[in-house]
């Protein structure tokens, strides 16, 4: 119960008070003696965790196939660079089974599927770009109909010039004048000054691979064409919106008429974000055509030719310090590889900046970016969305500093951290005022054993020739909000039966991370109802409109909050009408368990509900919330882009084999902060499931081009995902106990999809220690990443001169 006095706001059960700020009550859970089964805080189990396991989970693809549904194939460019000279599909057209064949020149509306820029078609129309660039689609009876007919096309290119590399692209660039979008520069004090001043200046360069989503369920969309020319699509997608804009935007039709739903996917990561609305436009573009239903299922190695990746990214970096490691001045610029088109590149390298001084205070810094075309496919969003990248290249710098100074990583690491008082500054002018991550790393120093593990490994090293060891502490500071501004909103919509059940629906999408069971978990905590009397739906453009993808770490602040707000809304209309129909104070009715004490006398929620059905009292709402205190001015590069930031650390401990190359990760320990967690269990999940993906990019993932430009690590046979013997046998994992979101969040939690993924920075960390102790701390390792088992033998042989 909620009760106003003096200004204060006090929150009672069972005669036991609290006291709290009134601003903070939207983010505080009260204690209660008594707990429903499944609120806030509560260890729960995904909800589909079972349907995963058992195979009942029920994905785009398990959806029965209306009786006439077409099977649709996308035919690609074999050329990275070329005119389209001739296009021939009459062949195509002709051949069994075919229904339809559709190119640029059959679409209705635009030829784009883009999420900002406009410029990236549905079908290439005059050029192609990369190689895998939809040519055009055939729609047969089946899919190997469809498939044996794409290859009687006739095909004609003319070659153009190609940019494979990102040196290949900075050449071609300065050759041409300009890069693929504009290069843009952040300025904090007088970097220039303070590197000439400093008594050390460390300088090096990182190149940093990119990284293949890998979802397990491949990129899909189902389409049924209805009446009056509307469109009911299914898409496997993080962004049902903008799919739902770019396929009305080529069929012709306004967004009303064009309807998409989502229940869950298998795995996103940003894969599913920019990238499904080329296949829901394919199938769409289809139906429109043939007034049947369409179905666009990728088998693995189209789906890795045709859809974009993590950006590559190279970095140069010059830190001046004093002798003890600290920094005074630091330069640093980033060469972002963003393929053909711009996608969300322009978003993504400017994150790469904003994370570029990762937990650090640098007090002067310049760092610059550009953003640089290669004809390979557009790059596009992934987890963490260029935060890693720009936290690898500085973490690599301090690892140097380090070295240079002969001093401890950790050691130099510490004594830059942002000061815990505030009084930071950013390079984009945000002053940090909520950092933890001193304290955070000086817990996990001392309960990962670092100081002792330290020389452990020292000794290890002295009497092994051929195995070495490396251990290393680094830190994570992560921004949570999208750096564009108006994403930063969310919607949901509540209903209450006359049972007393519920059901919820908002724009948040389930890729696996347990998004719908925290924001179930925050409706049944503010009707005080067991979480079992709350149904999970699909999201669908047709129930709350215009919602942001689900990214940046911000599904459960905005969709939890928002969710939260609906709720509450029938909440205060239940108490006005109990308090009405029964002539008590609203001060006097308080919400129990599953039921209601109304002065006196207690009803079952369900009861209350009935009642007021009855009495005509409105039991649907919807919630809207949008991010407070958020702004950012591009042209000057300074604002306050994020609400908070989260935090966390990891120690990683490596072996590697220096006459191959192969290491292994013997041991983690990771400390983060998830502020006051909505549900542990999936948290903890969602902290190694990162830190797992992360060691990946690291560690196993390459992608490679040949010279032509086509992928060649296009399937599980040449591109290798970290596996379950990859993880280390000894993983401990800890939430950070007091953790509390200093901003207003829902229940004062903090985000955690993106953030753990930097923790396996450690690795890398650990990896360049290691090669250090192969060549007896003599250089500096040469190691880009991935470390794949080729780079550190190579590394081995650089710091021991054989190289």
């Amino acid at each position: 119960m909620e009760e106003t006095v003096g200004g204060e706001t006090r929150i009672q059960d069972r005669g036991v008070a609290e006291t709290v700020d009134p601003a903070a009550l939207k983010g505080k859970r009260p204690r209660h003696e008594k707990r429903i089964r499944g609120g806030v805080s509560a260890e729960l189990r995904h909800d589909s965790a079972e349907k995963h396991v058992t195979g009942a989970a029920r994905y785009t693809d398990d959806e029965p196939e209306l009786p006439g549904t077409l099977q649709v194939y996308l035919a690609m460019s074999t050329k990275a660079h070329a005119r389209l000279v001739d296009l021939d599909l009459d062949k195509v057209r002709d051949a069994p089974g075919v229904v339809a064949v559709l190119a640029a020149a059959d679409i209705p509306g635009k030829n784009d599927y883009s999420p900002v820029f406009g410029d990236d078609p549905i079908f290439a129309d005059g050029v192609v770009q990369y190689v895998g660039q939809p040519l055009f689609v055939v729609a047969a009876e089946t899919l190997d109909a469809a498939r044996e007919a794409a290859k009687l096309v006739r095909v004609e290119y003319a070659d153009l010039p190609a940019a494979i590399t990102i040196e290949e692209a900075i050449a071609h660039a300065d050759e041409a004048g300009r890069d693929l979008m504009d290069p843009y520069e952040m300025r904090l004090g007088d970097a220039d000054g303070a590197l000439a001043g400093a008594p050390h200046r460390i300088a090096g360069q990182i190149e940093i691979g990119g990284q293949d989503h890998f979802y397990l369920e491949g990129q899909i969309a189902v389409a049924i064409p209805g009446e009056d020319g509307d469109m009911l699509v299914r898409s496997s997608t993080q962004h049902p919106s903008e799919v739902q804009h770019n396929v009305a935007k080529a069929l012709g039709l306004a967004d009303n008429q064009v309807t998409v739903e989502m229940r869950r996917m298998g795995g996103g990561f940003g894969g599913k974000e920019s990238q499904p609305a080329l296949f829901a436009s394919v199938c769409a573009l289809v139906a429109q055509a043939t007034g049947r239903p369409a179905k666009c299922r990728l088998d693995r190695d189209d789906d890795m030719e045709m859809t974009g990746k993590r950006h590559e990214a190279l970095v140069d970096y010059a830190f001046g310090t004093d002798a003890e490691g600290r920094i005074l001045g630091a330069d640093i610029r980033h060469f972002i590889r963003c393929g053909y088109s711009c996608d969300l590149s322009g978003a993504i390298a400017d994150r790469a900046m904003f994370h570029a001084d990762n937990a650090y205070d640098l007090r002067a810094a310049r760092i610059r970016s550009r953003r640089l075309k290669t004809h390979t496919v557009s790059n596009t969003a992934f987890r963490g969305f260029g935060g890693p990248q720009g936290m690898l290249g500085t973490e690599r710098a301090m690892d140097r500093i380090a070295f240079e100074l002969g001093l401890d990583p950790l050691d130099v690491r510490k004594r830059n951290f942002y000061p815990a008082e505030g009084g930071g500054v950013t390079p984009y002018g945000m002053e940090v005022t909520d950092s933890v991550i001193a304290e955070i790393v000086e817990e996990l120093e001392e309960s990962s054993d670092y100081r002792r593990r330290r020389e452990a490994v020292r000794e290890f090293n002295a009497g092994n020739p051929i195995l070495k060891k490396g251990l290393a502490l680094t830190p994570v500071k992560f921004g949570i909000s999208f750096t564009t501004t108006h994403l930063n909103q969310a919607g949901a919509l509540v209903h209450v039966y006359k049972d007393g059940s519920v059901m919820l629906n908002h724009g948040g999408t389930e890729m696996g991370q347990g998004l719908f069971t925290k924001v179930a978990q925050v409706v049944a905590e503010e009707f005080r109802i067991d979480v079992d009397n709350v149904k999970i739906t699909a999201t669908t453009t047709g129930k709350v409109p215009n919602t942001s993808a689900t990214a940046a770490s911000s599904g459960s602040d905005l969709n939890g909050m928002a969710a939260l707000l609906a709720a509450r809304a029938i909440k205060e209309r239940l108490v006005a009408y109990a308090s009405e129909r029964y002539g008590v104070p609203a001060a006097e009715i308080e919400f129990l368990p599953n039921r209601v004490r109304i002065g006196r006398v207690e009803k079952r929620f369900e009861d209350l509900v009935g009642e007021a059905y009855l009495a005509r009292v409105p039991l649907s709402s919807t919630g809207f919330y949008a991010t407070p205190d958020i702004t950012y001015d591009r042209p000057s590069a300074s604002g306050r882009p994020f609400y908070y930031f989260a935090y966390g650390a990891a120690c990683s401990e490596v072996v590697i084999d220096t006459l191959t190359g192969e290491n292994r990760v013997l041991r983690v320990d990771i400390l983060h902060d998830v502020g006051r967690s909505l549900n542990p269990a999936i948290d903890r999940g969602q902290i190694e499931g990162g830190f797992v993906q992360g060691m990946g990019w690291l560690t196993t993932e390459e992608l490679w081009w040949d010279r032509a430009g086509r992928l060649r690590t296009h399937a599980p046979s040449t591109y290798k995902i970290p596996t379950a013997n990859d993880r280390p046998d000894d993983f401990r994992l800890a939430l950070w106990a007091k953790g509390e979101n200093r901003s207003e969040t829902v229940y004062r939690s903090k985000a955690v999809g993106e953030p753990p993924f930097m923790l396996a920075i450690s690795v890398f960390s650990a990896l360049t220690d290691a090669v250090c102790a192969a060549g007896d701390g003599k250089r500096f390792p040469d190691l880009d990443a991935p470390a794949t088992p080729e780079r550190v033998l190579a590394a081995v042989e650089h710091v021991r001169g054989e190289a």
